[in-house]
């Protein structure tokens, strides 16, 4: 089964969705029966890479007034996944180039501990993803050779590739982040609870609903 996942770094429901995903794949009888795909989806291409507001400053400018409460329920759920959502620390920025750097990674073999260090230096730390020096860091960290990184992000390597992950997306009608396409079906969102997720992933699986967010 290959089950490909849309996600953004930016994204703290991508954070939880895959932790999620993980402990879905971890009670199946044979977890390699799955090929799991990260597929890059930028949520605001249009960010330069200069920190601005904290992503809690957006989300008031999106929610209003509602903003406090949808904050602390992401946090509550992060929580209950083990993670620290900090999005007063976190600050919305190009994640281009953090792309481009997972895509690397996923020619290394080490997609997953990229994604889980970007996703946490960002939701966690509040980290600049943006910045060269920043992605290096992370990239050593998931076991990326250091002049193979310098020549990427030296050049325009795995940009067509972060492009083509965005229209094979929007040819699959993924609209949004984080979203599952399994064995090349319908969207569905990987923010499901544990046992639903479970029930996507087995052979034959049935059930193919996400949940709102």
């Amino acid at each position: 089964m290959k089950v490909e996942i849309y996600a953004d770094v930016l994204c703290p429901w991508c954070y939880i969705g895959k932790r999620r995903l993980a402990a879905a794949l971890s009670t199946l009888a044979d977890p390699k029966s799955v090929e799991l795909v990260w597929r890059s989806f930028e949520l605001a291409p249009e960010v330069s890479g200069i920190p601005g507001e904290t992503a809690a400053e957006a989300m008031v400018g999106w929610w209003g007034d509602e903003a406090p409460s949808r904050i602390a329920r992401i946090r509550s759920l992060g929580a209950t996944e083990g993670l620290e959502l900090n999005m007063h620390l976190s600050r919305p920025v190009s994640t281009f180039d953090a792309h481009r750097l997972s895509k690397l990674a996923a020619d290394r073999g080490r997609a997953d501990q990229m994604m889980e260090l970007l996703l946490h230096a960002y939701h966690t730390e509040g980290l600049n993803l943006a910045d060269p020096h920043v992605l290096q860091r992370l990239g050593r960290e998931a076991g990326l050779d250091a002049d193979e990184m310098s020549a990427v992000q030296a050049g325009d390597e795995y940009a067509e590739h972060v492009r083509a992950d965005r229209r094979r997306g929007a040819e699959h009608g993924v609209t949004g982040v984080p979203t599952l396409v399994i064995d090349g079906g319908t969207p569905v969102s990987a923010v499901q609870p544990i046992s639903d997720l479970r029930q996507l992933l087995e052979p034959n699986g049935a059930g193919s609903q996400g949940v709102p967010l």
